[in-house]
């Protein structure tokens, strides 16, 4: 064995015997280039595949779980949400314009390979500290990206969140999500049958661009792999807009068998998949790759991760409709090759076989890793946190504007104002909500969607804060009235190979597989994220959870905004004397600190339940849940967005930090008519949920009183500019 060899592509001396015992021999320099990408972390999943088999992913609804480039949940009426999230963090830290942009046209191929008409997306983002141009600078070209492609593509950006933290300053966090709307009949799949069917590249050509993606995707970035742009793919919105409508109208004849988007690996991942799915082989043939420049060795077709481009299986004899399809549409429609019976890659260049693997072996079989997990022994250090390092406050009104100016608390209309979210014409509630609301054509029912990610929490116990992620995001849905149906992940954390850094990955899984568990939401795709990291310095724990829940009548929607003079506000859930892992603690200390606060799932599902109930019987007008920034923020926007001032008495008995900021789960402010109080408390009552009568709307001045003193007294107009001016301030630099 040659273990230069095995270093060159990225395998280990075990994976690399691994290929020689499936080959039965040593595999020649194509060969191994193809194992050392699909056997990629990033493909292969071979580090985190064991521990996500903890997730529930099946369900009444469900209608693909995990393994297909997306998943898919019934909304009724025959008609399917199909949904998925990925990262695309690497690509973004070194070209974050195109990086990001790439990220929004992979997650939407995911989302049409299934048959389904995209119809929102959405992202969640993390960067360093904004008062460093690097970090200002590179949010800036991300928001970008994303605006310009999905704008581009008429594709409504419909929600998102973004946070800041020093831990993502080398290596920030770029995750999409594409939701789209499809018929149970029309459902497509990424699987190879037929054996002389036709194999077909279709779309735009290939070139060097993303070479190596999936390589560069599997390691830590250093200042070397940063200077590695060429492993970063172009993106070209427009000819993924004509891509798009080709294969719908492609999907309305008899002519595909299977399809396959051309992400992570290119024509590899694409090939290999589809034919691993169907228990076939495919033999093609790299000279017959449309391409955009000279001198491409095979290697080079087979890895190549130029974007927009889609692998067709096309029933006999239909070769010439597909052509007929793509060539209207401006775009490219190649037979490359075809199925076999011998569950074979097979890839010919000038006629001679340069490679013959087995299709299992590179899309299946790579080695399991089974890293140590280990709790790390700073992991007391954080989550210490001494009551001296509070400091005694003589004006909360001061703080409760500082913590609204907080970056990751602070409006991010400055982001979302650089989307178009109501092309198309069926959203309902838009970005600055607790969720977003469509309208589901052709029906009277909505969905709603959101998507949430965990940090500081997950740093200070992953488990309860990955399952804090879970809950959060359902807790949004109902909100806006919705009942959560499923969810994909995009789990994003450092080297594996770090014990600590496993140990947090491993305890991250368990918790959400535990919320999930209790709450009844199946887990129906996602993605893992590794090697997110610079030099010693790991990101935050960060799991992204996007959530699907459906409504009868959108029309009902809830928003976080305060709708009228005299509603009583009402507080579901209870407050407690917890303040760990607060943005308030980490603006007065400088750091992520202290216990996380308890996770009930019990309490949690009950309050859900109750709060989705009562809006959909139309007895809340407002609701917004309690996260970061704790009660004093939520209550804030929730003037804000209503512009509408209230006067509000807090209960006593708790220490007024945590009170007004501790980010303790489980809590919803709502509004309600005054007549509607009684049942809205009964339904409450009935239910084991404590409710608190906390003030009700009205004038221009947030009053909030702890015990009858008044411990803020501030005009809505003054806190909206906190809120709303902050980061068009600092990115105004």
């Amino acid at each position: 064995m040659n273990p230069v060899r095995a270093e060159r592509v990225g395998l280990t001396a075990t994976e690399y015997r691994r290929v020689c015992e499936l080959l039965g021999r040593e595999p020649g320099d194509v060969e191994l280039d193809l194992f050392g990408v699909m056997w990629s972390e990033h493909c292969s999943y071979k580090t985190s595949r064991p521990l996500l088999r903890l997730f529930p992913t099946s369900g009444p609804g469900v209608l693909q779980g995990p393994g297909e480039n997306a998943g898919i949940v019934d909304i009724g009426d025959d008609l399917a949400v199909v949904m998925k999230v990925e990262s695309h963090n690497h690509p973004s830290a070194v070209e974050p314009y195109q990086g990001a942009a790439t990220g929004s046209g992979g997650i939407i191929r995911d989302i049409f390979t299934m048959g389904a008409r995209p119809v929102a997306m959405l992202d969640s983002l993390r960067f360093g500290d904004l008062e460093d141009v690097h970090q200002r600078a590179l949010f800036r070209e991300v928001v970008k990206g994303i605006g310009d492609y999905d704008n581009c593509m008429g594709i409504p950006t419909v929600a998102g969140e973004v946070g800041f933290d020093p831990s993502y300053a080398g290596n920030c966090l770029v995750n999409a999500m594409c939701v789209g709307i499809i018929r149970h009949e029309d459902i497509k799949r990424g699987a190879a049958a037929g054996v002389g069917n036709a194999v077909m590249l279709v779309g735009s050509t290939t070139g060097r661009d993303g070479m190596g993606g999936a390589s560069f995707a599997s390691v830590d970035l250093t200042a070397a792999s940063q200077e590695r742009k060429s492993a970063v793919q172009v993106g070209d919105p427009f000819m993924e807009k004509l891509l798009l409508e080709a294969c719908l109208e492609l999907f309305r004849t008899d002519a595909v068998v299977g399809i396959q988007d051309l992400g992570a690996a290119g024509l590899t991942s694409a090939s290999c998949e589809t034919a691993a799915r169907g228990g076939v082989g495919i033999d093609l043939d790299v000279e017959l790759v449309p391409r955009r420049e000279d001198g491409m060795s095979a290697v080079e077709v087979m890895i190549s991760e130029s974007q927009e481009r889609m692998l067709v299986i096309v029933r006999q004899g239909h070769e010439d409709e597909v052509r007929r399809i793509f060539d209207k549409w401006g775009l490219n429609a190649a037979v490359i090759g075809h199925v076999t019976e011998d569950g074979m890659l097979t890839v010919r260049q000038d006629g001679e076989v340069v490679a013959q693997v087995p299709a299992k072996a590179l899309a299946e079989q790579a080695p399991l890793r089974h890293p140590q997990a280990e709790r790390p022994t700073w992991q007391d250090d954080v989550m210490r946190l001494d009551e001296t390092e509070l400091p005694a406050v003589s004006d909360w009104k001061v703080v409760l504007k500082d913590v609204l100016r907080m970056p990751t608390v602070a409006s991010k209309e400055w982001v979302y104002r650089q989307y178009d979210s109501v092309v198309r014409t069926s959203t309902v509630v838009g970005p600055g909500s607790d969720a977003a609301v469509l309208r589901v054509d052709g029906t009277t029912c909505g969905i709603a969607l959101t998507i949430d990610g965990a940090g500081p929490m997950s740093l200070l116990d992953p488990a309860t804060g990955a399952a804090m992620a879970v809950a959060e995001a359902a807790r949004n849905l109902v909100c806006s009235g919705a009942r959560p149906l499923a969810l994909t992940d995009c789990l994003n954390f450092g080297n594996p190979e770090r014990p600590d850094v496993f140990w947090q990955f491993s305890q991250a899984v368990a918790g959400m597989s535990k919320a999930c568990r209790a709450l009844g939401i199946p887990v129906i795709g996602g993605n893992v994220s590794f090697y997110n990291e610079t030099g010693t310095l790991a990101i935050l724990p960060t799991p992204v959870v996007g959530m699907v829940g459906v409504m009868d009548d959108p029309g009902r929607a809830c928003r976080q905004g305060f709708v009228a003079p005299g509603d009583s506000i009402v507080l579901l859930g209870e407050c407690t004397d917890e303040l760990g892992g607060s943005v308030y603690v980490h603006m007065v200390t400088g750091r992520t600190a202290g216990h996380v606060p308890v996770l009930d799932l019990e309490r949690e599902c009950l309050v859900q339940t109750v709060c989705q109930g009562a809006v959909s019987r139309g007895i809340i007008r407002s609701a917004h849940d309690v996260s970061e920034g704790g009660l004093a923020v939520t209550l804030a926007e929730s003037c804000i967005t209503g512009d509408i001032g209230a006067h509000i008495s807090l209960p006593g008995g708790v220490r007024p930090d945590a009170l007004l900021f501790g980010e303790a789960p489980s809590r919803i402010v709502v509004s309600v008519a005054p007549e509607d109080l009684c049942a809205l408390l009964e339904m409450a009552r009935n239910a084991g949920v404590p409710a608190t009568l906390l003030g009700c709307v009205g004038g221009s001045d947030v009053i909030l009183e702890v015990g009858g003193r008044s411990i803020v007294q501030a005009p809505v107009t003054e806190l909206a500019d906190a809120w709303r001016g902050a980061l068009p301030g600092v990115m105004g630099r």
